[in-house]
C-alpha cells in the first residue's frame, strides 16, 4: 500500500452564505480567474466573466461540464447561487415524475429525489475540483427554529435556505460537501433602549465572516481561520493563493463581459481539445435564429446550444410515436417538454445525432 504523508494542495470548496446584499457576489468575484454560473442575474453590476443565467436544470449541468474543460482559462467556478440552482432541481426532479410540487410525491420522497439529483450535482463539481479549479457556492441564509435533543428549549439560528420544509435534506448535504462554510452578516455592537425602556434598537454593524460554528449560525473551515474578521478578501486570500495547480497554463486574461472571446482561443494549450465532448455556450449554428419564438425558452435554449432545429426535434419525437412529425413543437404538452425533452436532453441529442448520421451528404 502507498502511503501518503503531509498535507495535499487543491483546489477548495466554499460555500459562502448570508442575507441579500451583505456582499457575497462581490467576495466571490474576489478568487482567482473566476467565471460565474448567474442563475439570477445578480452579477450585472460586476466586471466579471459569466455564463448566461440557465434556464432549466439540465442546461445549468452543461454549463457546469463546459467550465470544467476550461482549466487553465479559469481558476474558480462560481455557482451564484446555490439556493436558486436547487429550485431548477427541484422542478426537473417534478417534470421528471409528472408531479406538480414536490409534495406531491407523499412521504417525503420528493426531498429524497430532489436530494440525490443535487449529490449527483455535487459530485459533478467535485469533478471540477478534480480538474483543477475552485468552487464556491454562495447562498441565501434563513433563520430558522432550531432545538438541540439534550436541552430545553428551542433558539432561532442562521442556515443555508436550501429545502424550506424540514422534510428536506440539501442543507446537509452542501454543507457535508464544502471544505469552507462561511457565514456573513453584520455584526451589531449595541443596542439602545428608549427613555422608557422598553424599545430596543440595534446600534452600527460592520460586514462580518463567521468562520466557526455557533450555536447562531453554521460555519466552518479547514484553515485554522479566526472565528470572526471583517469581510475582506485579503483574510483569506492565502488559502487560495499559490495553491491551484492547473494542467494547462496560460497567460492571465483581463476579465472582459463576455466569456466567448475567439482571440483566446488560440492561446489554448494542446489539451484544449476536450471542449469538444462539452456543449459550447454560444449558438453553435444558424438554426438559433430559425427558431420558432414560442418554443419554452427552457428547450430553446438547449437547442440553440447544441445547433439542433425544430425538424430535426420533430423527427426524433416521432420516431418514438409521441406526436405526429408535422405537428409544431410550440403545439407539445408543456410537461412533456420539461419532462422528457428537456430532461432527459443528452438521450434526446444523441437521437439527432443518429439522425444526422443517415442524412445524405
Amino acid at each position: 500500500m502507498e502511503v501518503i504523508s503531509g498535507k495535499i494542495e487543491k483546489p477548495k470548496k466554499v460555500v459562502l452564505y448570508g442575507p441579500e446584499g451583505i456582499g457575497k457576489s462581490s467576495l466571490a468575484a474576489q478568487f482567482p480567474n473566476p467565471i460565474f454560473i448567474d442563475t439570477e442575474g445578480s452579477t450585472t453590476e460586476l466586471t466579471v466573466d459569466r455564463l448566461k443565467p440557465p434556464s432549466s436544470w439540465t442546461e445549468l449541468n452543461q454549463q457546469v461540464d463546459w467550465v470544467k474543460s476550461q482549466v487553465g482559462r479559469f481558476k474558480t467556478l462560481v455557482i451564484d447561487t446555490i439556493d436558486w440552482a436547487e429550485m431548477k432541481c427541484t422542478e426537473s426532479v417534478c417534470a421528471q415524475h409528472g408531479k406538480k410540487g414536490v409534495e406531491d410525491f407523499g412521504y417525503g420522497n420528493g426531498y429524497v429525489y430532489v436530494k440525490e439529483e443535487l449529490g449527483r450535482f455535487l459530485n459533478k463539481l467535485s469533478d471540477v475540483i478534480e480538474a483543477g479549479i475552485h468552487v464556491v457556492l454562495t447562498a441565501h441564509s434563513q433563520i430558522v427554529k432550531f432545538e438541540q435533543p439534550d436541552e430545553m428549549g428551542s433558539y432561532d439560528r442562521y442556515q443555508l435556505k436550501l429545502g424550506k420544509k424540514t422534510s428536506s435534506q440539501t442543507a446537509p448535504l452542501v454543507k457535508e460537501w464544502a471544505d469552507m462554510v462561511l457565514f456573513i452578516n453584520y455584526k451589531t455592537f449595541s443596542v439602545a433602549v428608549d427613555d422608557k425602556g422598553k424599545k430596543h434598537k440595534g446600534q452600527g454593524g460592520v460586514r462580518t465572516i463567521y468562520a466557526t460554528h455557533h450555536p447562531a449560525w453554521d460555519a466552518k473551515n479547514r484553515h485554522g481561520l479566526p472565528d470572526e474578521f471583517p469581510l475582506d478578501y485579503s483574510n483569506i486570500a492565502h488559502i487560495f493563493n499559490g495553491t491551484h495547480q492547473a494542467p494547462i497554463q496560460a497567460p492571465v486574461q483581463e476579465p472582459v463581459p463576455q466569456v466567448q472571446q475567439p482571440t483566446q482561443v488560440p492561446v489554448q494549450q494542446p489539451a484544449q481539445p476536450v471542449v469538444d465532448t462539452a456543449p459550447p455556450t454560444q449558438p453553435a449554428s444558424t438554426n438559433a435564429v430559425e427558431l420558432n419564438p414560442m418554443i419554452p425558452k427552457s428547450l430553446r435554449d438547449l437547442m440553440i446550444q447544441n445547433g439542433v432545429s425544430e425538424e430535426e426535434i420533430q423527427v426524433v419525437v416521432s420516431q418514438k410515436g409521441y406526436y405526429p412529425q408535422d405537428t409544431p413543437i410550440a403545439n407539445y404538452d408543456p410537461g412533456f417538454i420539461d419532462g422528457v425533452l428537456v430532461a432527459a436532453w443528452p438521450q434526446v441529442f444523441g437521437m439527432v445525432i443518429e439522425f444526422r448520421k443517415t442524412l445524405p451528404f
